[in-house]
């Protein structure tokens, strides 16, 4: 009865809300800013509800993943207010938190139940045990591959391989004739792009941006051996033009059935699946990302979260947005509308508790993946920075952006992998000393 009660209450002050801002001219018109990712679309497909619940209408600023980080971080430093709603994730948060940029998200209400949001989530979305921003999904990486493929191949993919066994499998999977690549990865120039990729795989092979100093470390072994695997795997397994390739790319080239294995973001693993989107929806399965041995995955932790500005003048129905589209029910909305398999995953306890979700195929895999990372302790050897697939120290993004560019020419063949670390190495201690950290 209690809970029954709390409904209908909830549902009429909804209705008052949307009422009152009808009558009184109070409806706003937020602008967020997002990133064209296939979650955030279908969130702007569903708005009319939100508008509906509120009165308050919505304008999208949709960009490509770099461009994205480029635009906020420009408009959030300058305190440019062209948006009311960012789309950021958990290397700006706790940063632009710490530096008042952001409003603190600490009016949510009862019914929204921060409590549930996943303790990984909650933290890299804080500062000082205050949230900054709400998660719309939380993600890890992981291993999605054909499996009609690896069984052609005469293999069997265990539930954590090695990247020796993957480099064997691509090759093995590999058919040049149809147009079919061993493996899909990301060599796209971007710290959250190809950066991250690379950054998270090191870990696996020993690697660490910096020494407990604060000294590059490009200048080490297991640098080399992270850029000579990858370039020597992807050359002779991967799509061409694969220094190019991120999240987008890669995923319309698994989505055509011209990838044997994709290692990326866990979120793909519903568009992967979907037969709507997809031509090889029913035969994916997953596995966690790969080791060499030393301790440590190459797996990746990361949000996509919202966060009001600082100095917005649209902060309550910015923070209604920001209630609706990471709640459990915007969660039921899209389950309603696209299937349970399709709702924005990794944020939420909750999600994982409901038997609607335990028998997705790929939902085991994706909590183990994010459990698994640990943004306190990502590399083999110390290192004094938080964080896996970046340093979350501010210098780390214009650094990463640099260094990501020089890997990119190294994978597409315009220099050696020696001078493109001979280059992050002095471009990583230049900005290092220029910050005053030596």
């Amino acid at each position: 009865m209690k809970y029954f009660a709390r409904a209908v209450l909830g549902a009429a002050v909804v209705s008052l809300m949307a009422s009152t801002a009808h009558a009184d001219g109070h409806a706003k018109t937020l602008t967020i800013a997002t990133v064209n990712n296939g979650d955030m679309i279908r969130m702007q497909g569903l708005t009319d509800d939100f508008t509906e619940k509120t009165g308050h209408k919505v304008e999208w600023v949709t960009l490509e993943e770099n461009v994205l980080r480029q635009r906020v971080t420009t408009d959030i430093t300058t305190k440019g207010g062209a948006f009311d709603i960012m789309t950021i994730g958990m290397y700006e948060a706790p940063i632009w938190g710490k530096n008042g940029w952001l409003v603190p998200l600490n009016n949510l209400s009862a019914e929204y139940d921060v409590d549930d949001i996943l303790p990984a989530m909650r933290g890299g979305l804080s500062y000082d045990g205050t949230l900054f921003a709400a998660p719309f999904y939380g993600e890890s990486s992981m291993i999605m591959y054909r499996t009609d493929l690896m069984e052609k191949a005469g293999m069997e993919m265990p539930d954590a391989p090695t990247w020796d066994f993957v480099r064997k499998a691509a090759a093995a999977m590999t058919d040049r004739d149809n147009d079919i690549n061993g493996i899909c990865l990301r060599g796209k120039a971007g710290w959250g792009e190809g950066g991250a990729f690379i950054t998270a795989m090191s870990n696996s092979f020993g690697a660490r941006w910096f020494d407990e100093e604060w000294n590059a470390q490009f200048d080490t072994e297991e640098w080399k051996n992270t850029l000579t695997f990858f370039k020597g795997m992807m050359d002779e397994s991967g799509p061409a033009g694969y220094a190019t390739n991120g999240f987008n790319e890669n995923l319309s080239l698994f989505q055509q059935g011209k990838c044997g294995m994709w290692i990326d973001a866990t979120v793909a693993a519903s568009f992967v699946t979907n037969p709507k989107d997809s031509t090889v929806a029913d035969s994916v399965g997953f596995a966690l990302a790969p080791d060499t041995g030393l301790g440590k995955r190459s797996n990746w932790l990361w949000a996509w979260a919202l966060a009001i500005p600082a100095g917005s003048q649209k902060v309550d129905a910015a923070t209604q947005f920001i209630e609706w589209a990471t709640s459990k029910g915007y969660i039921e909305l899209v389950a309603s509308k696209e299937g349970w398999a399709n709702v924005p995953p990794g944020a939420r306890t909750s999600l994982y508790e409901n038997p609607n979700y335990k028998d997705i195929p790929f939902a085991k895999m994706t909590l183990d993946s994010i459990l698994s990372a640990d943004p306190n302790d990502s590399t083999v050897k110390p290192s004094p920075y938080v964080g896996i697939q970046f340093a979350a120290i501010p210098e780390f993004a214009g650094i990463a952006t640099e260094v990501s560019q020089e890997f990119s020419a190294a994978y597409a063949g315009q220099q050696t992998i020696e001078e493109a670390l001979a280059k992050a190495q002095a471009i990583t201690n230049d900005a290092m000393e220029a910050a005053g950290y030596k």
